[in-house]
């Protein structure tokens, strides 16, 4: 273990959603060699670290997350040297490499789950998952009524008459986290990454592990609840802290907890558990001092109480991006597992300016911070992709009436001024896997390197500053006495953060310099939907 400040407690971390960063052989889809390509401008940019989406052998019925064998690369991707290559490169650039990791369920063409569905009913096979007997007297009617984060029920019926769970899709059959044979492959799959050099871990569903065995229904704000966010998951995650700890280097687990309050949050961080969890309660927050203010200070709180630092996002491969969602008069508040439907059309001048302000927001607080490929570009949610691209399982299982997270899946733009804008290398013929608005160009990394206007330039110069000035990564903050609607803090050294979330013009408090500010500052007002940092 390293004597000095683990390097995960004031890193900022940058998601690759894999297929949509940078295709390398030209056949439309991101890889494990395009992403090698880019690590010179990921190190320009400043980022500590890369959380890349699952990368492992998958028949991509969700984007990946229904893994098949968790320690091959899809070749989709590549291989599995291409990605030890990518570690090294990474590494040597000063870019650390967090994979995803999937331990709620596998892929139904996972060498286990074809074992159990040929085993039949009753047999060991099958206790790796969830099986069990339908109801009614021929058993046709699910074993409970819960329901699946994609939409439908959360079973599905066998031939031979068994049902088994699957809270996403049914090529997402849950795994038994009572069995032992679940946690011996789990720590195995640990083991096996973390000898090839990746630097931790990104938990998906991190609360979803336990379930009731008795399988109860699911009655309306029940608690406990009967699969999310049970005690039994801390357990699990004791024994693969102590598993990180064997590794130099400060291995790091990051938790995606979907959890009620932060203190049920902070459980997972404990200075046993998992290193940090994803602030959920500040992406889906909406653009209004008070309620940013009361999920700052709760978050701050309760993390603080177990000595883990605050993690923060704002946006992610599974939510509207945070420039469209800010992009309307009326910012609503996102809530899990309902679709995100923006009251009226999209201001995208209006959520660019608060994009910016949140981005300087985000990271002047305390703690460590997600950038999700193309927030540095200021891109908007494609909220008008036609249905035949869409590619999303939320999509089909809603029936049509959820557009899912294609929107914000779109390939980025890298240079040029018509498709595919740089994604793919010179000369390819194939299309990258979605499209992207014809006006693309103009967002790309070229068209905004060297702009001192663009958001590419506003992160560069955030994250610079980040990295020269002590008061800001870890550590704590003040609240400056100020109105309502103005967020201002100070961070120890001699740092100020305000952001004016008001209609009003707003005077800046004393300050000898002004480092970074999110838009024009005339006479010392700050405007409306901006963010300034103050050295004072």
């Amino acid at each position: 273990m390293s004597t000095i400040t683990p390097w995960w407690r004031s890193a900022v971390i940058y998601q690759v959603y894999i297929r949509s960063f940078a295709d390398g052989n030209g056949d439309g889809d991101g890889d494990i060699a395009g992403l090698r390509s880019r690590l010179p401008y990921l190190k320009a940019l400043g980022v500590d670290a890369l959380w890349i989406n699952p990368w492992y052998k998958s028949p991509m019925a969700d984007g990946g997350y229904d893994v098949a064998d968790f320690r091959a690369i899809d070749p989709l991707f590549g291989t599995l040297a291409d990605a030890e290559q990518l570690i090294e490169d990474a590494h040597r650039h000063g870019i650390r490499i967090i994979p995803d990791i999937v331990p709620n369920h596998t892929s139904d063409q996972h060498a286990w789950f074809q074992q159990a569905l040929a085993a039949g009913p009753g047999s060991p096979e099958r206790d790796r998952y969830i099986f069990r007997p339908g109801r009614c007297p021929d058993g046709a009617q699910p074993p409970n009524n819960w329901v699946s984060c994609f939409g439908g029920p959360a079973w599905t019926r066998v031939p031979d008459g068994d049902w088994y769970l699957h809270l996403f899709t049914p090529q997402q059959p849950d795994l038994n986290w009572q069995h032992p044979d679940v946690h011996a492959e789990f720590e195995s799959i640990l083991r096996f990454w973390f000898s090839r050099g990746v630097d931790g871990f990104r938990i998906d569903v991190a609360h979803g592990l336990a379930k009731d065995p008795e399988l109860p229904d699911l009655a309306q704000a029940q608690i406990p609840h009967p699969h999310w966010d049970r005690d039994g998951v801390h357990a699990v995650y004791r024994t693969w802290r102590k598993i990180a700890d064997e590794y130099p280097g400060d291995r790091t687990f990051v938790a995606e907890a979907w959890t009620d309050t932060p203190d049920r949050l902070a459980a997972y961080v404990r200075p046993d558990g998992l290193h940090t969890a994803f602030n959920f309660d500040f992406l889906m927050a909406s653009w209004d001092a008070k309620v940013l203010r009361a999920a700052i200070d709760d978050s701050l709180a309760m993390l603080s109480s177990v000595g883990a630092p605050a993690t923060w996002v704002l946006s992610n491969h599974d939510v509207m991006r945070h420039t469209s969602r800010y992009a309307r008069p009326n910012v609503k508040r996102w809530i899990p597992n309902v679709p995100y439907l923006p009251d009226g059309p999209a201001d995208l001048e209006l959520g660019t300016r608060r994009a910016r302000a949140a981005a300087l927001l985000m990271l002047a607080l305390p703690g460590g911070a997600y950038i999700y490929q193309g927030d540095e570009l200021g891109l908007p949610e494609v909220e008008d992709l036609p249905e035949a691209v869409r590619q999303d399982p939320v999509w089909e299982r809603s029936s049509h009436t959820n557009p899912g997270r294609d929107g914000c899946r779109v390939p980025i733009p890298w240079s040029g001024d018509v498709a595919p804008f740089g994604f793919s290398p010179a000369g390819a013929t194939a299309a990258p896997w979605l499209p992207r608005p014809p006006d693309w160009g103009r967002r790309s990394v070229e068209a905004q390197t060297g702009d001192e206007t663009s958001m590419l330039e506003l992160y560069r110069t955030a994250l610079q500053l980040r990295r020269d000035n002590r008061a800001l990564g870890d550590g704590t903050m003040t609240w400056l006495d100020t109105p309502a609607d103005i967020l201002a803090f100070h961070r120890d050294p001699g740092l100020v953060c305000v952001v004016n979330l008001s209609t009003e013009t707003y005077r800046l408090p004393d300050h000898t310099t002004i480092l970074l500010v999110s838009g024009p500052v005339e006479d010392g007002l700050l405007e409306p939907d901006q963010a300034v940092w103050l050295k004072n």
